[in-house]
This record gives C-alpha cells, structure tokens and sequence, in this order.
C-alpha cells in the first residue's frame, strides 16, 4: 500500500513525540499528523488508516466540555468502514481494557509504552492494514444492462437473490444480473457470509447482530436463519481476526 496516513491524539506534546519516534524507526512509509485533542482531531476533518489514541485526553483530565478518547473512538465507528482506523489506544490505565474491546480497538498500550511491545503491535497494525486495502482492491465483473461493469467489492452492501436474479445492494444503488447466489458465495470467498438462503452480507458492513436479526452500517435490517446463524458468528470473528 501507498503511505500510512497516522494519527497521534495525545495531549501530552512529550508523549507525542515519543510515539512519533517510534514510528519513524519502522521500516514503513507514512505521513504523521498529531493531535493535542479529540476537537483538534475532529475539526481537521482528515481520514486516517491508523489512529494512536490516549484514552484520558482532557476528559480524563477533568476540563469541562471536552471529549475524552473512548468518546472519539464512538464517534469514529459511527462513520463509514471505509473512513474508520484502526484504533490503538495508549493510556496510563489498564482498567480500561474491557471498554476497548466494546469500539474494536485494534490493540491497547500501557504507558510508559515499551519500544519492542511498540514495534510489534505497530507492525500487525501494519499488515492488517496491508490486508484491507488489498479487500478494497477485489472487484466483481457482471454482465449488466448490456455491458460488462466492474464492481468493487467494498461497494457490495449485501446480495439478495431474486429468482434467477441476483441483486447487488451498492452504497450508491442496485444492480441485477442474472446469477446463482450459491456460485457467487464462492467466489466471492471470506468476506461474504450467507445469512439466509436468499442473503449474502459483506461483512465489512455488519454493524451488529443478534438471532433472527442482522444490521448494516447504514441502519438497515435483515433477516438472518437460525440454520446459518452459529457459522455466521464464527465467520464474522475470523473476518474481524485478520
């Protein structure tokens, strides 16, 4: 992939720069931008593929009106997967681990932060990151409306199948073209999963689920069989694992 874009959201400047410094001893290309506030990061108005995130910030410090770290790690997974980093967060506590997990944090640091425990968790981050941008780069050639259409299949929401049909749900609109939901589950390969016998959901668009029930990004619901329902589950922590 083409240079990281990271974010460092820390109010303290010395530990900024600490963790600036370790990332520049890594043997990868990236372009650092630094935050003394979850405001500062937010009014930026910049995407960012990874995000080291202290969890106090001035929440935790105590300053009327200001947003701490887990508040503006909420905020993030409300956009688009697409526009969502990979989190890491840095604290002084590790108390807050369980409230990690609840936003997907990618890994969790403690300060003092270690420089070897440091470049092996900035590596993984950087091979996860090498994994999805290569998911974005995966498209899907259909023969639709006369023409042949090349589809990114970040841009698949979910399939539903229609008769001989099978509908495409894009971020932008629909497709249909004529097509066997069974033989595109395969080929399509990890990051769809069959939810129903007439759905096939990216996962990279789950926002959560329950029995009976599953939930875009986007709000949208769809049913999901309770035959499907525990391989869905396992599939869907094998896709979030990579």
């Amino acid at each position: 992939m083409g240079k990281i874009r990271i974010a460092i959201c820390d109010d303290e400047q010395n530990i900024r720069s600490y963790l600036a410094a370790l990332i520049r001893r890594e043997d990868s290309s990236c372009r650092i931008s630094e935050y003394a506030s979850a405001e500062a990061y937010l009014a930026a108005g910049e995407d960012h593929d990874l995000l080291l995130l202290d969890i106090e910030l001035g929440g935790g410090a105590g300053i009327p009106g200001s947003m701490d770290g887990m508040a503006l790690a909420r905020r993030l997974r409300s956009l688009p997967p697409d526009r969502q980093p990979l989190i890491i967060f840095v604290t002084g506590y590790e108390s807050y681990v369980y409230q990690a997990f609840d936003v997907e944090a990618f890994q969790y640091l403690v300060k003092p932060v270690d420089e070897g425990r440091f470049a092996d968790v900035f590596r993984r981050a950087a091979e996860k990151l090498s994994v999805l941008e290569k998911q974005r780069r995966r498209t899907l050639l259909v023969q639709y409306a006369g023409a042949s259409r090349v589809i990114p299949l970040e841009n698949i929401r979910y399939v539903e199948s229609r008769g001989h049909k099978l509908l495409l749900h894009l971020k932008e609109g629909t497709v249909e073209y004529y097509g066997k939901i069974g033989e595109l589950e395969q080929e399509l390969g990890g990051q769809f999963a069959r939810i129903h016998k007439g759905y096939l959901v990216n996962l990279r668009h789950v926002e959560e689920y329950a029995r009976g029930q599953v939930t875009l990004t986007d709000g949208e619901k769809l049913m999901i069989s309770k035959y499907k329902y525990d391989a869905f589950v396992k599939q869907h922590l094998r896709f979030l694992r990579q």
